[in-house]
C-alpha cells in the first residue's frame, strides 16, 4: 500500500513548491495543488488536512538533505564532520528554491505569521537542535571547550550566512558558484575550529 501512496506524497509536495515559489502563500489553493499533482482532492487530503501542514511538508522536504547530515557521533573526525554540516547547510542556504522560500515567507509573514513559525520549527530550530547536540557530545569529550553549545551551533550557522545572504537575497548578488561555497565552507570551518581548539588548550 505504501508503495502506491508515497509517490503521490512527493508528487503533492513537488507541486506545492512549485506553486507557493512560483506564486504566493495566499493564492494557491489546494484545488490548485490537486490539480497541478495530479491527484483527487480526496486524496490530497488523505494525506494533508490543511495548507498549512502542505507548506510545513514542503519546507521540510527542503531541509530533508541537512538534517540527515546532522546525524552525527561524536567517534567522527571533527573537521570533516564540519565540513559535511557546511556543505549541506550552504548548499539549501544558497539554492534558487532556498532563497525563494525564504523571500516568501517573509513577504507573507505579516499576514500569515504561522508560516514563519513553520519554517522555523521544521528547518531552522532543528538544525540548530542538532548540531547543538554534536556539539555537546564533543565537550563531554573533554577535547573542546564549548559551555555554550547553543550560542557555538548558532554562531557556525551564522558564519555560513553573513552579509553573502542577505545581499543574495536582495538580488544585488548571484548565489555563489561551487568554488564560492567551498572557500566559503573552508574558512568559516578554519575559523571556527581555531576558536573551540584554542579554547580548549588554554
Amino acid at each position: 500500500m505504501s508503495e502506491v501512496i508515497e509517490p503521490k506524497r512527493h508528487a503533492i509536495v513537488q507541486a506545492a513548491t512549485q506553486l507557493f515559489l512560483t506564486h504566493n502563500y495566499r493564492s494557491v489553493s489546494m484545488d490548485k495543488i490537486a490539480a497541478a499533482a495530479p491527484v483527487s482532492k480526496a486524496t490530497l487530503y488523505n494525506h494533508f488536512t490543511s495548507k498549512n501542514e502542505l507548506f510545513a511538508a514542503v519546507v521540510g522536504e527542503l531541509c530533508t538533505s541537512l538534517l540527515q547530515t546532522l546525524t552525527l557521533s561524536e567517534d567522527d573526525d571533527v573537521e570533516h564532520s564540519l565540513q559535511k554540516i557546511a556543505a549541506s547547510f550552504v548548499e539549501l542556504l544558497y539554492s534558487a528554491d532556498g532563497l525563494a522560500m525564504y523571500r516568501l515567507v517573509v513577504a507573507e509573514s505579516h499576514e500569515f505569521p504561522e508560516l514563519g513559525q513553520l519554517i522555523y520549527d521544521n528547518g531552522a530550530r532543528l538544525a540548530l537542535i542538532q548540531l547543538e547536540t554534536y556539539l555537546q557530545q564533543l565537550q563531554n569529550s573533554g577535547c573542546f571547550y564549548i559551555p555554550d553549545t547553543r550560542f557555538a551551533a548558532d554562531a557556525f550557522f551564522s558564519l555560513l550566512k553573513g552579509d553573502l545572504h542577505f545581499r543574495c537575497l536582495l538580488g544585488i548578488q548571484a548565489a555563489p558558484t561551487e568554488a564560492e561555497k567551498t572557500a566559503l565552507c573552508e574558512s568559516a570551518i578554519t575559523f571556527y575550529l581555531r576558536g573551540i581548539l584554542h579554547a580548549a588548550q588554554s
